[in-house]
């Protein structure tokens, strides 16, 4: 019997976001016969909990800092006691905290590059020092995946060295199913059945945009007064994101949750899944909310334009201006539910057709065994 590949599963948090849900479909959906999955977390959370509810061999190394020095003696310890075949880093962070370990055991490293930690909003020198990062990154790692053809691009163009292979992000169907709700979360929050929910489900971070959405949702209000918006998840932004609200004197139209784990359930609630991002690599809580047939409102960025074909399946809107448009677009959407159904019908057969987990952890065992294969130089016994 062929001995199993060992793969170090790396991730910058315990919190669960877009790379996070990623890891967690992948890890469950691996061939068990075929790969030994270890998961090191830079922070703990609901996704190490739920790995080791799975029993998966899952470990902690505390820091939220990219390129903590302070931490690679005790990451490079670890990596020699667990004699990973291979390490898949998904996420700068992640990597930028593995790799020279890694590098230093000569141990080969997959990079998953979830979303670019540059963008066009930051200043000049600091998307430049990101940039270096990312190039040195993905120089040195034996190879690297992108989340989408998007997210391969936006790489080429500013990193010349840049390859990738394309992997898309994938979410499980049959999870992520009307059908199969489990809580009238409308009944928990005290939403009426004829309001109109807008959902927005993400980190409390500025490139996620929550704050101008309590604007534009503000705005929108005025025009469709059977609005709510619902905002579920925590990060820095959230502080002010509460003071927003209070000045609108908003409380009843705006519910404010923490992280939930019930994300299937919060979905099923809505009517118009909002993502205002200002960048992204390929979304992961976009794909849920569209195999649940969900109304989409997002912006025309990286990987979300692959996914989301304008007036088909959802309605896309520039990142200019972007307090006006996204309160023109969920004026729209609330005012036409036949629009609403069409879209959701629409987005969810695009989930069913491209956007399967199953074939998504397909494709990255295929990566792992060519890999693995290919370099040939098993580390068990280091």
């Amino acid at each position: 019997m062929a001995k199993k590949i060992r793969v170090l599963e790396c991730i910058r948090q315990g919190q669960i976001g877009g790379g996070e849900s990623h890891l967690l479909s992948l890890v469950q959906n691996l061939d068990k016969a075929k790969f030994e999955p270890i998961v090191l977390s830079f922070t703990e959370g609901p996704m190490v909990e739920k790995l080791r509810e799975m029993g998966i061999d899952c470990h902690v190394i505390y820091t939220t800092k990219p390129f903590d020095i302070s931490k690679w003696k005790a990451v490079k310890k670890f990596i020699k006691e667990k004699k990973p075949d291979i390490i898949h880093a998904h996420g700068t962070r992640a990597n930028s905290n593995v790799l020279r370990p890694a590098k230093s055991l000569k141990i080969p490293v997959i990079y998953t590059v979830h979303g670019w930690s540059f963008h066009q909003d930051q200043k000049p020198w600091v998307k430049k020092m990101r940039i270096m990062g990312e190039s040195y990154l993905t120089s040195n790692s034996d190879l690297n995946i992108s989340v989408s053809a998007s997210n391969q691009q936006s790489g080429k163009e500013v990193i010349r060295s840049f390859n990738s292979v394309v992997s898309n992000n994938g979410i499980d169907p049959l999870h992520f199913n009307a059908d199969t709700i489990s809580k009238d979360i409308r009944k928990e929050l005290g939403i009426a059945n004829d309001d109109i929910v807008v959902l927005f489900i993400a980190r409390f971070t500025s490139h996620k945009q929550p704050l101008p959405l309590i604007h534009a949702f503000a705005k929108a209000l005025k025009k469709e007064p059977r609005l709510k918006l619902l905002m579920v998840g925590d990060g820095d932004d959230k502080e002010k994101a509460k003071q927003i609200v209070s000045d609108y004197k908003l409380e009843e139209r705006i519910v404010l949750q923490p992280f939930r784990s019930d994300v299937k359930d919060i979905l099923a609630a809505g009517d118009i899944f909002v993502l205002p991002s200002l960048w992204e690599g390929l979304p992961i809580g976009l794909l849920e909310a569209m195999a649940m047939g969900k109304a989409i409102v997002a912006t025309n960025v990286d990987g979300t334009k692959e996914v989301i074909q304008n007036n088909i399946n959802g309605l896309l809107i520039e990142t200019s201006s972007l307090i006006d448009n996204l309160a023109d677009a969920i004026v729209k959407l609330s005012k036409d539910a036949e629009l609403r159904n069409s879209f959701g019908s629409k987005a969810k057969e695009r989930i069913n057709e491209t956007y399967n987990a199953v074939n998504m952890t397909r494709e990255i065992e295929s990566i792992y065994s060519d890999f693995f294969y290919r370099t040939n130089k098993p580390t068990h016994g280091i």
